[in-house]
Order: C-alpha cells, then structure tokens, then sequence
C-alpha cells in the first residue's frame, strides 16, 4: 500500500530528469537568443522554468527530495537576486504544501495504526490535508474530547523513499551546488541520510515535543502544541491558528517581521538551554505568528511564535556548548590568540594547519557581525554579500575557509544557526541578537569568567528517558 512513487527505477528517473532538464531548458536559451531575444529575458524565463521543474519533481516525489528541497529553501537569501527570483516562489511553495496523499490511502493507515474504529476517536475529521511535507502529511480534526488537533500521517513507504531519495541527489551534487553558489551540498544531503531514522521515528518526535510543550507551557512569547497521543506512524497533537512565516516573509508588515525574527532568535537560543534539546528543521514551514493577547491586539507583546515539527532535534544535555559563546565573545573582543587556541583544542582547525591567528580574526568577523551592536537588520544583501565574500576563490576568505574544519558533533549546530540566520534575512528582521546571546549563550554573557567556564564540547548521549511521557496508544 504506497502511493509514493517508491520503485527505485521510477524515483531515479525523475530525479535524473532535472540535471537532464537543466541541460534542455539551457539549449532552449541558446535557441531563443539565436532568434534575438536578450540574454536577460531568457534568462529570466529559463530560471523560472528551472524552479517550475525543481518543485515539481521535488514535490511529487516527497521523500528526501523534498527534504532537500525544504533544507535548501532557507538559503535561497544568499543567491543573487536576479537568481533568487524565480526560485524563491517555487521553494516557498516546499515549505507549506506538496501533493497530497488520496483519501483512500490516508484511511488505510489509520485504519492500520490506529485501528479499524480510528473514526470514533474524532467528533470530526477532514480528509482534506492541511498541510504537505517530505515524509508526512496533516489533517485537522476534532479530537473525541472536543480538543481541535492536528493529525500527522506518515507516508507509506517513507523511509525507503528517503533514502533512495537522498542517495541519488548524492549523485548530483555537482549540477545541485549552483543552485546555492559558495555552499557545499554533500554535507548536507549526508546529514540529512544520518537524520532518516529518527525523522521517521514518531515516539522520539512525540517525546521531543512534549519536552517543549512542558517547558513552554506558560511562556508569553513561544507556543508548542501538547501532545494529545502517538501512534506508529500517526501522531496526534494539539491544533494552533497563526500566519505561516512564509506569509509573513512575502507580505507581512515591518512590525511582524521584527517581532518573528526576535522571537525565532530567541527560540534558537532558548530552546537548547531549557530543554537540553535543539530544534533541527528552522525553515519557514514550521513556524506561526499568532496573537497573544486575549483580544488579539497588536503591539510590542501582541504576537507569540508557533513552533511546529520536532521529527529533527539535536540533543544537548548541557544546552549550547559554552566553547561556542567563549569563542564568540573573544572573537569580538579582539583576543586573536585564545581564539586560536580553542578553535584548535575544539578541532575546527586541524594540527595539521598553521594558521595565522589574525587571518582567522578578521574571517570571523565579518559572519558575527549581528552580535556585534545593539540591533541588527538582518538582509538579503548583507547574506549575499557573505556568500560571495567566502565563495569567491579569489578572496583570503575563501582561501583560509578551506583551511577549515567542521568537527562532527558542532555539524548540526552550525546548520540550524545558518538556517535561522537566512530566515531572518528572509524576513528582513531588525533583531536584538545580543541581547538574546547574552540571556541565553552559555559562555557569552557579560559576567562569565573565561577561566572557570565550561567549555566541554557538546555531549551525543540520548535523553529520551527525561523527556516528559508523550501520550501513547494502548497496544
């Protein structure tokens, strides 16, 4: 039972028909210009074909195609604008919505998972989803208590498809890296085939977000739907309204757009410290403005931050590793020399290297520039300006970035932080980002002393066992 395009031979075929449509939409240019059209409007028209396929393929597909699509849409603010355009709709379009599972095979798994009598545990239930994803889908419903919830159905067969998905795009790379000039796809696509499992795992994800729903039960500026239960592959969890942020993104006022981006920084840093757990999939998709007074008024204190989807976190005992925020602060203090050092000791430089110091100084720079004052207004520019700055093989940047390295377990971390940095240029957020550092940063904060701060690299163990019990099904 699978209506996943899931045969190997099918899903290979389709994604081999990008590069191979790449190469025909490129001949078509070629043609339209002989004929006299400017290169600018078949460029224009070619890119928007380009993105028109991308979405396509990506979205019928699901699976780790379309993973890879939603993990790339987040840094489509450091492509050129004149790029940027036309895929900028179609990898929106990756965040909020994909082609829908047929109703016949959403009953099947919940007949399956939950039971032949699923219906009578909801008073009402919509076959229409709500919203697509890369391995699920969501229906609204009521729950038979009278609570609204949000009904998460696993795509049959989404395990396999991920997989196959993201093997095959590890075949491509080389024609997928223009897409995101200056970033290395492979490690990516690799992460994201190490994540298959516990995406795909609905008790870590239930498990995950009780912690956050407990944790943030009276917070005043972030909402985490409780979890209602859990099934195999079917997750029930408590319904909220708000603006997607991609709405937000494409046409939200000024006051919005700050107000999500402090909230989304404040989550990024909050969150690993108050529940020892970091939410791993920062696009657009999972998150919500809603009103948060009770008349739903406007204002500085007016709108919380939804968070949805905890199939991805990243497990951190003892929150963000204090090296990050002592490294951070020294940087901007200008110590060149014990930023050196830990950046060695912490393995982002191998013993191999001899680097200058000052050199990794003035890299680093540049990129923390948000901590460096009061408020930062976060723009598309100023990501593109940092894209080209380390993605120019002409530039010191450039040449001391490949010097290099990106220990393991800091892997995930950095994504999520780059992740969340290009939504915030997305939404153009003037954010007080120091502010949220010096609150939640270990390491970072005015009155940490250097010498005793605890810079222990971040630990890998599981903490499932104190996390809050999500609601399960009785077998």
């Amino acid at each position: 039972m699978s209506d996943l395009p899931r045969k190997a031979v099918t899903r290979t075929a389709k994604l081999a028909a990008l590069p191979l449509g790449f190469a025909g939409r490129a001949t078509w240019g070629l043609g339209k210009r002989i004929v006299g059209e400017s290169a600018e409007l078949v460029g224009r028209e070619l890119q928007q074909r380009t993105a028109e396929q991308l979405f396509k393929v990506l979205g019928e597909l699901k699976g780790g195609a379309m993973k890879f699509g939603q993990a790339l849409s987040v840094f489509e603010s450091a492509l050129p604008e004149e790029i940027a355009g036309p895929y900028r709709a179609a990898l929106t379009k990756l965040q909020e919505a994909a082609p829908p599972m047929p109703t016949r095979t959403v009953h099947a798994v919940l007949a399956e998972r939950m039971g032949e009598d699923w219906r009578e545990l909801f008073l009402e239930f919509e076959d229409k989803p709500s919203a697509a994803a890369s391995i699920g889908q969501v229906h609204r419903a009521v729950w038979h208590d009278g609570r609204e919830v949000a009904v998460k159905v696993q795509y049959p067969g989404a395990g396999e498809a991920l997989l196959s998905d993201l093997n095959q795009l590890s075949r491509f790379v080389r024609l997928l890296g223009p897409l995101i000039p200056g970033m290395d796809i492979k490690p990516l696509i690799a992460e994201l085939k190490d994540r298959v499992s516990e995406e795909l795992d609905y008790e870590l994800e239930a498990q995950a977000q009780a912690a956050h729903a407990a944790e943030f039960a009276d917070d005043p500026d972030v909402l985490v739907p409780a979890v209602v239960q859990q099934y195999d592959q079917v997750l029930v969890t408590e319904w909220i309204d708000g603006v997607p942020l991609s709405e937000i993104i494409s046409d939200g006022t000024e006051e919005q757009r700050d107000r999500a981006g402090q909230l989304l920084a404040r989550f990024l840093f909050s969150g690993p410290a108050r529940t020892g757990l970091l939410h791993a999939d920062p696009h657009p998709g999972n998150f919500r403005l809603l009103p948060a007074g009770p008349d739903g008024e406007d204002g500085e204190d007016g709108w919380r931050l939804g968070v949805l989807d905890f199939g991805t976190v990243d497990r951190l005992p003892g929150g963000l590793p204090s090296t990050i925020g002592l490294a951070l602060r020294m940087t901007l203090e200008g110590d060149a020399e014990p930023v050196y050092e830990m950046l060695c000791e912490e393995g982002f430089i191998k013993e191999s290297m001899d680097l200058d110091p000052d050199a990794v100084l003035d890299y680093l720079l540049p990129i923390i520039e948000p901590a460096q004052v009061d408020t930062f207004t976060f723009t598309r520019s100023w990501m593109r300006g940092q894209a080209a700055r380390v993605a120019d093989p002409r530039s010191p940047a450039y040449q001391l970035g490949k010097q290099l390295n990106l220990p393991p377990s800091y892997l995930l971390i950095h994504r999520v932080t780059l992740s969340t940095i290009g939504v915030l240029c997305q939404l153009g957020a003037t954010v007080r980002l120091r502010e949220e550092l010096e609150e939640w940063l270990p390491g970072f904060g005015p009155d940490t002393d250097l010498l005793e701060a605890d810079a222990e690299a971040p630990e890998s163990e599981e903490q499932e066992e104190e996390a809050p019990e999500a609601p399960a099904a009785q077998a």
